[in-house]
């Protein structure tokens, strides 16, 4: 099949496919700032899964965000697939699966990508205009959603984006007890999206109990899940009384905000983690199964040559991030832990010792007075 002339004209019209998870949705942004940057009057839009926008809604890089239901069928979401129909000049897939990379055939005039090698995959090949080999294992998800823009010569800003707007303020400062910029304070993200990539409750209260001596207050911020609430619920019985539950109440961009003052965070392998180092507070990421070298949280104004700033074996700091790795000859192991499934525990995680994540956020505290 003949392509079409690659590319015809500067766009005026922009897709960006991210229908992932928010961690996902987050690492997405060096790849919109960076088409903002190049294409500074076209209309850029994103495509999410419903539930994830809440982390861009107030990045003034995007246009129009455009939710999709994670889950539903191809027939339920024929809707929105004809209202995109040629909508974009351009329509650029961040994902290789083949949904991400249909919408953004169906959307685009131009369609770029990423495909993976296999035969079952020769179809994207064929029908994108322009597409890259996907590497899941040796480049960070950064590196590759910014690799695209070498298909339309466009200078790469490595620079995530986190954002919040005014109500955000208004609405965190009526949540705390105190003030932000008067009283340091540590926030700490302790339930994941998987088990596997749980500590375990003994260490957070350990934690919580040496930061409220180094006169710290912490705050605990979740999602409205249930179970995470229920969670952080029950953790706090074991906590002092000045720490502060707002899990439930804000959004993203809310917890951005909070993020924002904050002295120090400590958190797992989470969207939120990305957020703190995106935002260049001192960060702790405590990490089990998760290759880093693909999601090690990006620091900020962070630089790097090759196709990721981490090992993939190790603790290492880097920047204002220091990613505590567990121990283990199987670490990282990249599955879903001990048991292979998403509701099973990881051992690197569960005996890793509360004086080891003292010691790093000591090594940090230290480093960022």
């Amino acid at each position: 099949m003949k392509k079409r002339k690659f590319p015809p004209q500067v766009p005026e019209s922009i897709l960006v496919i991210a229908t992932r998870r928010i961690g996902d949705v987050i690492l997405t942004t060096p790849l919109i700032r960076s088409l903002r940057h190049a294409y500074r009057d076209a209309r850029l839009d994103v495509v999410v899964f419903k539930g994830t926008e809440s982390c861009i809604s107030a990045n003034k890089d995007i246009d129009t965000i455009i939710t999709i239901t994670e889950g539903a069928t191809f027939r339920e979401q024929i809707k929105t697939i004809c209202e995109l129909f040629r909508r974009y000049d351009l329509a650029i897939s961040t994902l290789s699966g083949d949904r991400p990379t249909f919408y953004s055939l169906i959307a685009g005039k131009i369609s770029i990508g990423f495909v993976e090698n296999g035969h079952k995959h020769s179809w994207q090949r064929v029908l994108l205009d322009k597409c890259l080999l996907f590497d899941n294992r040796e480049t960070h998800t950064v590196k590759m959603n910014l690799s695209l823009l070498k298909l339309l010569d466009v200078r790469q800003i490595p620079e995530v984006t986190i954002s919040w707007a005014g109500e955000d303020e208004l609405k965190v400062n009526e949540l705390l007890p105190f003030d932000m910029d008067k009283e340091p304070y540590a926030v700490l993200h302790v339930y994941p999206m998987f088990s596997y990539k749980m500590w375990h409750d003994a260490g957070w209260a350990d934690l919580i109990r040496w930061l409220n001596a180094k006169g710290l207050r912490t705050v605990l911020t979740g999602s409205n899940s249930p179970d995470e609430r229920e969670y952080i619920f029950r953790l706090c019985q074991l906590l002092p009384d000045n720490s502060i539950n707002i899990a439930g109440a804000l959004s993203l961009s809310g917890v951005a905000y909070l993020l924002s003052k904050a002295s120090i965070y400590i958190g797992l392998d989470t969207s939120v983690t990305h957020m703190a180092a995106a935002l260049g507070i001192p960060t702790i990421a405590l990490y089990g199964p998760t290759n880093p070298v693909k999601w090690g949280p990006m620091p900020k104004n962070i630089s790097f040559p090759g196709k990721s700033p981490y090992k993939r074996k190790g603790t290492q700091m880097l920047g204002n991030v220091f990613l505590l790795q567990g121990k283990g000859e199987c670490v990282p192991c990249h599955e879903e832990g001990c048991d292979r499934n998403i509701a099973s525990l990881s051992r690197c995680l569960q005996d890793m010792p509360a004086a080891d994540v003292i010691e790093a956020v000591e090594t940090m505290m230290t480093q960022s007075s």
